[in-house]
């Protein structure tokens, strides 16, 4: 296997950044190895960016939508909402707090199914998912969108890298996410760090090649393994998981660990290593600043942003 690359980000001067609270992003590849387009260090600029999808699977998010949507950052193009038959008002939350949200209705029930759903819908170039819950913070979008915009086709986040965190983990749930992990590295001959976590993004144009077809949390493991299987030059940014910010998480650890193990096994046993197998790229060294003002960090009063609209 090829050795790791480790590219260095840093900001261009006198450049905003993607996010608009800082300097520009350049992606510089380590001394002597080659860029991602091999073309030298890649800009993204302001002519050049592609456009940017937001993926939102929701199930009764409606105290927590607020604060997720208010941070999606401003240069993202195109805000859907995946809903699962929500039982409160989540649909009417999320169209009260962004009026050009656009709305998709689960036709089966599941994070998998959601979340196909909504790639089906999508047109911007670059497409980024992120859970509704408050514990995948949206100002981190830039750290994906900057690096698909340089050729890489799948950025995945990961809690254990370095500048990497998780507040949510269970001693249960961390152990069995590295399991998981292990496997899946050897399955696809590779060393990823962080396997069931849901920050991820992608190009749009590589969806064909990944065939999505499950429907529950299983989905993020599939979502690996066939990027790995396909080819795809992939790379790991470090992300922080917050607590969620209310209600339950609908993740059911030995129900969905089980799913997980099934969706290794049959993922592994179609491999074909004559055409899979690129190497991550292991990305430890990311010169993001996010903004230090997150405001009020807590659930919302769902009744708020639907005003007259609430319904009794």
């Amino acid at each position: 296997m090829s050795s790791l690359v480790s590219p260095d980000i840093v900001p261009a001067a006198g450049s905003p950044s993607p996010t608009g609270s800082g300097p520009q992003l350049v992606i510089v590849p380590a001394a002597g190895s080659p860029s991602p387009t091999g073309s030298g260090p890649q800009l993204v600029t302001a002519s050049s960016k592609p456009s940017v999808s937001v993926v939102i699977p929701t199930l009764n998010e409606a105290r927590n939508l607020p604060w997720v949507l208010a941070r999606i950052p401003q240069f993202v193009d195109e805000l859907i909402i995946v809903d699962g038959h929500s039982s409160d008002q989540t649909v009417q939350v999320a169209r009260a707090v962004r009026a050009d949200v656009v709305v998709v209705m689960a036709d089966r029930r599941g994070k998998g199914a959601a979340i196909r759903a909504g790639f089906a819908v999508a047109t911007a170039d670059l497409i980024v998912m992120l859970d509704a819950d408050g514990s995948m913070d949206p100002a981190e979008i830039g750290r994906y969108a900057a690096l698909l915009g340089s050729s890489f086709d799948f950025v995945k986040g990961s809690r254990y890298i370095t500048g990497g965190a998780s507040d949510d983990l269970t001693w249960l749930r961390d152990h069995g996410n590295r399991v998981l992990t292990g496997l899946a590295n050897a399955a696809c001959h590779s060393h990823f760090s962080d396997l069931c976590y849901g920050y991820v993004g992608l190009r749009r144009e590589c969806l064909p090649l990944l065939d999505l077809t499950s429907d529950g949390f299983e989905i993020e493991t599939e979502l690996v393994m066939r990027a790995a299987r396909a080819g795809l030059r992939i790379a790991e940014v470090p992300s922080h998981e917050l607590d969620r910010l209310s209600g339950a998480s609908h993740l059911r650890t030995f129900r969905d660990g089980w799913r997980v193990l099934r969706t290794l096994g049959r993922e592994w046993s179609g491999w074909e290593p004559s055409t899979a197998g690129a190497p991550v790229e292991a990305l430890r060294r990311v010169s993001y600043q996010l903004s230090s003002d997150e405001g009020t960090r807590a659930p919302a009063d769902p009744m708020l942003p639907l005003g007259d609209a609430a319904v009794p």
